[in-house]
């Protein structure tokens, strides 16, 4: 238009120009004529890559840093990866509400049956069938069982093994691989979900379907290596990128490249750096993952290494991503626009950078570093869509220590769990309750019972009487209620979860403990501003016994310690969970929970030396706290080793004191005073 408005004005000075300057202006006129009837528009259209079709939402995340990509492009030139308008999936209309019957989950709970294997089956899914049997979901009998699961089996490529008898259409049936299967199951499936390793998008039905990590043979069945980031990020010398290749190699680039292709060969650097064979862990700050399904291998690796997974226009989906917020964690890019990308990775703040290192490391550990972990994650993401509305939040599934440690039994809001105080902004308030457990019936608490009552902050005190004769009628009386509870003679009766306990803090004790008010009140404020610890005052620690080849404990002062006595300490009402099998060695299997949980170790405070030291409850008849432990109960610290598979105690040298404890300052200055005692 603005060329035809030129016209006439050109044509009124036609009579004052020359006639060379008519024929250029004709010229130039009717090439513009040309040019549009060719399209020009259609053209220029072409270097702006067209957006794809609405799909189903992959869960996927964002692009974490577009403000750096404002000064690179420009507005749509990038794709976005959000949520995009659901649609039918692909291979029939099963959805969760039309093809599960939520309904057999109710009354008896979530129960999974696992069908026998028709022929012989590899490790890998020898260790698949250890991790649900040995589970609190397993169940024999497949009447009674919510959910049931046929694992494929190791048949030749392209035959699929008959269904079991109480297929029903797959109708709460789960069919679970987690490497490539050989039979495809295409319409075999019916209504059954399928969790699959590493699903392409197409045949992933969002809601149903759960994607699962694509996991090497020689993945350990429980524990797991640990993630591999120790330091701060990023660690000096330490590439800024590395490429996924071929065979678990990774091609790495140097921190002083300008600009770097996604064929590994940078600008100002001498060459990749390979990765040998042996070494499968890349050490950059940010991995550089292709689209092809192959590449999903890479995946887990990058995560254990701590190296930022950058997502080059995938087409699998992510690993739980129905619960799993991987924008927290990973990075989505288009391979288009390498220049952009390396540009926007470079200048992307520390700060970012190491928060999203360290969410890598919260995912690997949590989810994906033990096929026990996997298989686990797997079920919690079913069960959660049977709780529908009172299910987990995002919170407690994408924040330390995860969802597999904060059971839906016990409850699904954060606000009772003790590990989300620090994020929220809160502390927990309240008093705490005494839970003073009694073992024999000479051992009366009387005086215990006095002391502890006279701590402001204690709102009730519970006697557990684990004794054969009957308790007496009466107690003394106290500014507290005292309630006497029954139990079953086991070291383990402490730590159930009695009805009967109204406040979120617990302080344990034996009936021959020995204690003041006033290092009840300090160690209970001290527990106040760490929750998710453990508090108590006699302490042990851990070590490696080269003669024996094993772990050991030792109850020897030191300034070293790793473990609190639980005849004497503070705890959460959400970490008791403590088994029946090892009664002799309650003590270290809650401290072993607690760590597994927190990754922190327990916290001291201090005990007065005057009073009489606690024996060990796993040295009976011991004269005092400094008697090793026997033999036999050394033997556990091991046997709990191999079940965690790991050893997760944590040695600390903390011990947090009073105000002008100790000082030489006057004693009415001295809140707690009577800790000074001579």
């Amino acid at each position: 238009m603005p060329l035809l408005l030129l016209l006439p004005v050109a044509l009124a000075m036609g009579g004052h120009m020359q006639s060379w300057r008519r024929k250029s202006l004709w010229l130039a006129l009717s090439a513009s004529w040309l040019l549009i009837l060719l399209g020009v528009f259609p053209l220029l259209r072409l270097a702006v890559p067209a957006r794809p079709r609405a799909r189903a939402s992959q869960g996927w995340p964002r692009w974490l840093d577009a403000e750096l990509l404002q000064s690179f492009s420009q507005p749509g030139e990038l794709l976005e990866d959000g949520p995009q308008p659901p649609q039918a999936p692909r291979g029939g209309s099963c959805n969760w509400g039309a093809c599960f019957d939520a309904s057999k989950c109710r009354d008896g709970g979530f129960k999974v049956f696992v069908y026998p294997a028709a022929g012989p089956i590899s490790e890998t899914r020898r260790r698949i069938l250890a991790s649900i049997e040995g589970s609190r979901y397993h169940t024999v009998s497949p009447a009674e069982a919510c959910l049931l699961l046929l694992l494929s089996s190791d048949t030749p490529a392209g035959q699929c093994e008959p269904v079991p008898a109480q297929w029903d259409e797959g109708r709460n049936h789960l069919v679970l691989n987690l490497h490539p299967a050989p039979c495809p199951r295409t319409v075999q499936l019916g209504q059954a979900m399928v969790a699959k390793a590493s699903p392409t998008v197409d045949t992933f039905r969002a809601g149903f379907d759960v994607a699962l990590p694509l996991l090497p043979e020689a993945h350990p069945l429980r524990g797991g290596a640990p993630g591999q980031l120790q330091q701060h990020s990023p660690r000096p010398g330490v590439a800024l990128l590395a490429l996924a290749g071929e065979r678990g190699r990774w091609h790495t680039a140097g921190t002083n490249s300008s600009a770097c292709p996604w064929d590994g060969h940078c600008e100002q650097d001498h060459g990749p750096k390979q990765t040998p064979p042996g070494a499968l862990l890349p050490s950059a700050t940010f991995c550089l993952i292709p689209g092809r399904s192959p590449d999903a291998w890479h995946f887990l690796q990058a995560l254990q290494a701590g190296c930022i997974p950058v997502l080059l226009s995938p087409h699998w989906e992510l690993p739980f991503s129905e619960v799993i917020d991987w924008t927290k964690a990973a990075i989505v890019a288009d391979e288009r626009l390498p220049l952009q990308v390396l540009a926007a990775l470079q200048e992307m703040p520390l700060t970012r950078v190491l928060a999203l290192r360290q969410q890598t490391q919260f995912l690997w550990d949590a989810y994906f570093s033990s096929v026990e972990k996997v298989i686990h994650t797997t079920l919690e993401i079913i069960q959660d869509r049977i709780f529908g509305a009172s299910a987990r939040p995002s919170l407690l599934w994408n924040s330390p220590p995860g969802a597999l440690l904060a059971l839906p039994t016990f409850s699904t809001s954060p606000v009772d769990f003790p590990f989300y105080h620090l994020q929220q902004g809160s502390r927990p308030v309240g008093r705490f309750s005494a839970l003073i457990w009694v073992e024999a019936p000479g051992q009366l608490p009387l005086k215990l019972i006095q002391v502890v009552a006279g701590s402001q902050h204690c709102a009730q005190i519970l006697v557990l009487w684990s004794c054969e004769k009957p308790p007496p009628p009466r107690w003394p009386k106290t500014a507290v209620p005292l309630t006497v509870i029954g139990g079953h003679r086991k070291a383990s009766d402490r730590f159930f979860p009695y009805s009967a306990v109204s406040t979120d803090a617990i302080l344990s004790l034996d009936a021959h403990s020995s204690l003041s008010t006033s290092e009840v009140d300090f160690a209970f404020v001290v527990w106040q501003s760490f929750p998710e610890r453990m508090v108590g005052f006699l302490t042990w620690s851990h070590f490696w016994d080269e003669t024996r080849g094993g772990w050991g404990y030792t109850a020897e002062k030191a300034n070293e310690f790793s473990m609190v006595l639980t005849s004497a300490a503070f705890y959460h009402r959400a970490l008791r969970n403590l088994a029946d099998e090892t009664p002799t060695c309650a003590d270290v299997l809650m401290n072993f929970l607690v760590a597994a949980v927190t990754k922190v170790p327990p916290i001291k405070v201090p005990y007065g030396s005057w009073h009489q030291e606690a024996r060990p409850p796993l040295a009976p008849g011991s004269p005092g706290l400094r008697q090793e432990p026997q033999p036999a109960a050394q033997d556990c610290i091991n046997q709990m080793a191999a079940a965690f598979g790991h050893m997760p105690l944590v040695s600390s040298h903390l011990r947090l004191d009073p105000v002008l404890y100790k000082d030489p300052v006057s004693v009415l200055r001295k809140k707690y005073r009577s800790l000074e005692k001579p």
